[in-house]
């Protein structure tokens, strides 16, 4: 499934010649809708619905807006890769980063990929930046990161483990955080 994704990343940055999420959003005429929806933990950080071959992401508008294009790629991610099972309900997304379901990883890597260019990764951690200085350099939160870390580690990358397992409650405390 790694591969696969990597491939449906690639062919969309080709086809639109971008990775800005809000762009491909406009590019795949996918509909971009703000709600607010709280800031407490546990909040809906945003969702994908699919209804009469229109979709349709809503990202919670109280939510820093330095965080909308992390959740837009996220959801996009379920667009690209689980339409067929959104499109019989509303997909809500209650824990952005929830490694616990496989369409979450899934949207997980397919985020990391969008952001993330293998050779940009390994240039930055060639020049003996740690994995944190890394993702602040990169502009992502380290839990993305270390998703891309796994994608590179499986596909023959001889890197060393990542200092951190990425889990589903990272975006709580994310307002303290800019990336």
């Amino acid at each position: 499934m790694i591969q696969y994704i990597r491939q449906e990343v690639s062919r969309l940055k080709k086809k639109f010649d971008t990775k800005d999420p809000f762009e491909l959003c406009r590019d795949l005429k996918i509909i971009l809708l703000y709600e607010p929806m709280g800031c407490f933990e546990g909040c809906c950080k945003g969702f994908i619905y699919v209804r009469s071959r229109k979709v349709a992401i809503t990202i919670n508008s109280d939510l820093p807006e330095y965080l909308h294009r992390i959740i837009l790629a996220h959801e996009i991610g379920h667009a690209i890769l689980h339409r067929s099972i959104v499109g019989v309900q509303g997909y809500h997304d209650f824990q952005l980063f929830d490694e616990t379901s496989k369409m979450e990883y899934e949207a997980n890597l397919f985020a990391a990929e969008l952001f993330l260019n293998d050779s940009d990764v390994l240039e930055v951690l060639n020049d003996d930046t740690s994995f944190f200085g890394a993702a602040r350099m990169l502009y992502v939160p380290a839990e993305l990161l270390d998703f891309k870390w796994r994608v590179l580690k499986r596909n023959g990358y001889k890197i060393g483990d990542s200092p951190i397992i990425a889990n589903g409650d990272f975006l709580k405390n994310a307002e303290e955080q800019r990336y």
